[in-house]
């Protein structure tokens, strides 16, 4: 029994990922043992700040880096960092930046939702977004000609949300940003690579230290050490309200320690064979097929897709979903193509059992 269902939520099963209306991810010994032993000591905060900022660096590549409670934090945090490039009198009225240089350019397929629209994050800092393009097209004009004296820097998301054909790619929005004299920050919350974006001449790029680092709930900002040192000081400001807390610190610290010696090829070829065993258990089951899918973002990350044909199955996939989700336990997958016919299961999460008992589940459904 979980200490959730302990307290009488029903258990679930995770074959959503890492997202964070599930808890994002679950810590090791190792990040917990970390996360306990900083909750229960002092430290002078701002110092801690500096000193974890050299750690993470030293896993990036960037100049400095900067902790906070989470990616969408990172986000708002530079923003305001960038707006008000450290200034008191400008950070004490932020969000309020009426007047001041606070556009933010982003293609129009990168303004997505990800359970919070990406605009609403940029504003905290006090940026007005600024979308580029079409939401299938975006070329070098549409970017360049929207550039003025109140942009203060481009920004690229990389996420399996964003539009994948039909944008332009990183190294071209860091070269327009850069021949503008403007900074480039890289939205890369989900991504498992700290090093690349940095090393590709991102000036900010923005982590989640509870994805794919599955540490405490936690993000950080890494990058020029002149910008991250005007996001510390948001601390002062809006970063008042997302302030991260020391134990969650030591626990990122930790995490990213643990990651750096984790054996990752190995981690997917397990995940890849949990994918495998799913779908040929699925495929058994009559009126619903499946198959291996890649993570549309490219990362090395593999899902069971479920197609759900209504005729042959006589009910649509949002149903499906709904019968998956009722019930102890409820098992949660990812709907980002539902409405198109098909759930797809991540194996990330899984614990031993949760294959089986999905496999069973989907078994009842169709037998009732």
């Amino acid at each position: 029994m979980t200490v959730y269902e302990e307290i009488g939520l029903p258990r679930v099963i995770n074959a959503s990922g890492r997202v964070t209306v599930l808890g994002v991810s679950t810590i090791s010994d190792k990040v917990a043992k970390a996360a306990v032993a900083g909750g229960q000591s002092y430290v002078v905060v701002e110092d801690l700040l500096d000193k974890a900022g050299e750690i993470i660096s030293q896993y990036t590549g960037g100049e400095d880096s900067c902790p906070t409670v989470c990616a969408s934090a990172a986000i708002a945090l530079s923003v305001a960092g960038m707006i008000s490039k450290g200034k008191k009198t400008i950070m004490d009225r932020l969000p309020d930046s009426t007047g001041l240089a606070n556009e933010i350019i982003l293609q129009k397929g990168h303004v997505i939702n990800f359970n919070a629209p990406i605009e609403t994050m940029l504003r905290l800092g006090g940026g007005v977004p600024v979308e580029a393009g079409c939401a299938t097209e975006v070329v070098v004009e549409d970017v360049e000609e929207l550039i003025n004296e109140k942009t203060v820097a481009l920004l690229y998301v990389k996420s399996h949300h964003c539009v994948q054909k039909g944008m332009l790619d990183l190294p071209t929005m860091i070269d327009i940003a850069h021949r503008h004299n403007l900074p480039l920050m890289v939205d890369a919350a989900a991504e498992e690579d700290f090093r690349k974006y940095i090393a590709m001449g991102a000036d900010l790029v923005c982590y989640s230290g509870a994805k794919a680092l599955e540490a405490t709930t936690s993000g950080f900002v890494t990058g020029k050490k002149e910008l991250i040192s005007y996001i510390k000081k948001q601390y002062h400001g809006v970063g008042r309200a997302m302030k991260v807390g020391k134990e969650a610190i030591m626990g990122l610290l930790a995490a990213l320690e643990q990651y750096e010696n984790k054996d990752k090829q190995a981690e997917v070829e397990k995940n890849v064979k949990i994918v495998d065993w799913l779908v040929d258990e699925i495929n058994q089951i009559p009126n619903l097929k499946a198959q291996k899918i890649q993570d549309e973002a490219g990362r090395a990350i593999f899902r069971a897709r479920v197609f759900v044909d209504p005729e042959k199955a006589g009910m649509t996939a949002t149903e499906l979903e709904g019968k998956l989700k009722a019930g102890t336990p409820t098992i949660r997958c990812r709907t980002e193509f539902m409405s198109l016919g098909s759930l797809d299961f991540d194996p990330r999460p899984l614990v031993e059992g949760d294959k089986e008992l999905i496999v069973a589940k989907l078994k009842e459904i169709m037998e009732a």
